[in-house]
């Protein structure tokens, strides 16, 4: 196993990628941390440099053994690994991940997807794509104003099930969901009133605002059904990935 040094425009260019408009800009993310490095590693998403602090690598080198063979390893003193990591007690492994293509044509022909409209919080995107990840959803689409999901807090609480989702961002979904429901049962998720969530037998769009604005009347009136969950006890209302884990489970 041969580790190289970064050059200073390499390392310039990781740190930088703490910042939106570089990652976007660059087509590049940072993945931190053993679980969600082997989630890249077992996807489709193509690593563009592995970086392993260099007191770490004697432990890490049975893990890097599954690093794709043609990804550049590269060694990071303990000084320098402080100016990129955002773990608080960090395991000394981290990928740098190059973004695939994303549009709309490339949604799975078949399953369910998720909307989510404005999703300003990092954790709950994260959490949101990790649950969609594990009943099987194909595909999450995020409309303009929703955070990015590059955000290295997204990454870390999908857990890497970020690199097993086709991610669509900044999508008009006044424009996307007239045309959406030619392919997909449209389901609103309403706090207010609507059906109880059951099994879909065809593929269905589940459509989630976020936690502090819900959705929009506009939107909820494109919707085919509207999906409450009951409640019996006296808390205000669920948080957003737990009302979204629950319509999911529901779904499939």
């Amino acid at each position: 196993m041969i580790l190289a040094r970064p050059t200073r425009a390499q390392f310039k260019l990781w740190k930088a990628l703490k910042e939106t408009k570089v990652r976007l800009r660059e087509g590049l993310l940072l993945a931190e941390g053993s679980k969600v490095v082997r989630e890249l590693f077992n996807s489709s998403w193509p690593v563009a440099a592995i970086l392993v602090r260099e007191d770490k690598a004697a432990r890490l080198r049975r893990f890097l053994a599954a690093a794709p063979p043609d990804a550049a390893l590269y060694s990071l003193t303990a000084r320098e690994w402080d100016q990129i990591s955002q773990d608080k007690n960090p395991e000394g492994i981290m990928a740098v991940a190059a973004l695939p293509g994303r549009d709309v044509q490339a949604w799975p022909e078949t399953g369910h997807i998720v909307l989510a409209f404005r999703i300003s919080n990092p954790n709950n995107l994260g959490a949101l794509i990790r649950t969609a990840h594990w009943f099987g959803f194909g595909a999450i689409a995020l409309s303009s104003d929703s955070v990015d999901f590059t955000n290295p807090k997204v990454v870390r609480t999908s857990m890497g099930s970020l690199f097993h989702l086709t991610v669509v961002p900044d999508l008009d979904f006044a424009i996307l969901l007239p045309a959406l429901k030619k392919r997909f049962l449209l389901i609103a998720g309403d706090a207010k009133r609507g059906k109880t969530p059951h099994p879909c037998a065809r593929p269905a769009a589940l459509l989630l605002g976020s936690e502090s604005y819900g959705l929009p009347e506009e939107l909820l009136e494109l919707a085919e059904e509207r999906w409450r969950i009951p409640g019996t006890g006296g808390a205000e209302s669920l948080s957003l990935p737990q009302a979204a884990a629950i319509m999911m489970y529901a779904m499939v």
